[in-house]
């Protein structure tokens, strides 16, 4: 049995994702805050929506979902409910393995995860981290649990901070590049419903190439970019905008924001 806790956007993504890969939603058990929130997630999914006591006292593997904001006050209701063998999966940004180790009082075994909201269309990027009792047979059933709906990576927990920049945030980023690429269209003269075909099967088309070539960026990149030619007319504008620099900053500052959310 897996309870979700937390039901919000990304725990629903997660949900979602199980039912897909095959999970009966009578194996599933989720919470929310609101009742009609959890009404409309038993309607949905056909799964047991439940308080967060119920879910820590019956479940085999606890996600939990909620805001960073209020891990704390979600580990304090279900502490006493939580046995030593329960595994715990967190995909709460910025919250530690200890975090949630020091406020569950017993020697549970934490998985920490970040994914992404493409769990929607099972490519999700999900990277996790072992905390201090878990064990390989834990990663592997974290593991288990996402590799249906994406690629799942194992990381040091040091660089979660960084993975919740560069993949979790990351998503939010190419929606952001595609909107301003679509608005480019439309200054040209083009429909926009045309501009974003074009532009949304570029990227899939790229993203595809880059995933399943295995050749370096710069090398697919130089092979559009011919001398002289328009692509790097256009490259030169993106460098004189300092655009790789403001990535730059950008995802730094984005890990920065990760860091403060885990210290509160």
């Amino acid at each position: 049995m897996i309870a979700i806790l937390g039901t919000g956007k990304m725990g629903e993504a997660l949900l979602s994702g199980l039912v897909r890969a095959g999970r009966r939603p009578n194996e599933i058990m989720a919470t929310a805050r609101r009742r009609d929130r959890g009404e409309a997630l038993r309607e949905r999914y056909g799964v047991r929506v439940v308080s967060n006591a119920e879910a820590a006292k019956t479940a085999d593997t606890l996600i939990l979902a909620v805001k960073p904001q209020d891990m704390a006050t979600l580990l304090a209701e279900i502490a006493p409910y939580v046995p030593a063998d329960r595994l715990v999966i967190s995909v709460a940004a910025g919250i530690t393995t200890a975090f949630v180790e020091s406020r569950l009082g017993a020697s549970v075994p934490v998985v920490r995860v970040m994914s992404n909201t493409p769990v929607l269309v099972d490519e999700a990027m999900s990277v996790i981290s072992a905390g201090a009792h878990a064990a390989e047979e834990h990663m592997k059933q974290a593991e288990a649990l996402l590799s249906p709906v994406g690629k799942v990576l194992r990381i040091p927990e040091s660089q979660q901070d960084a993975a919740t920049a560069l993949s979790g945030s990351g998503p939010a980023y190419f929606f952001y590049l595609v909107e301003a690429m679509v608005d480019a269209g439309i200054l040209l003269g083009m429909p926009r419903a045309a501009a974003l075909d074009m532009v949304t099967q570029s990227i899939v088309g790229a993203a595809i190439m880059l995933r399943d070539s295995g050749e370096h960026p710069v090398i697919l990149r130089e092979a559009v970019t011919s001398p002289g030619g328009t692509t790097i007319s256009a490259i030169a504008e993106l460098e004189r905008h300092r655009v790789r620099a403001a990535f730059l900053d950008a995802i730094e500052a984005a890990r920065d924001r990760s860091r403060q959310l885990a210290s509160g």
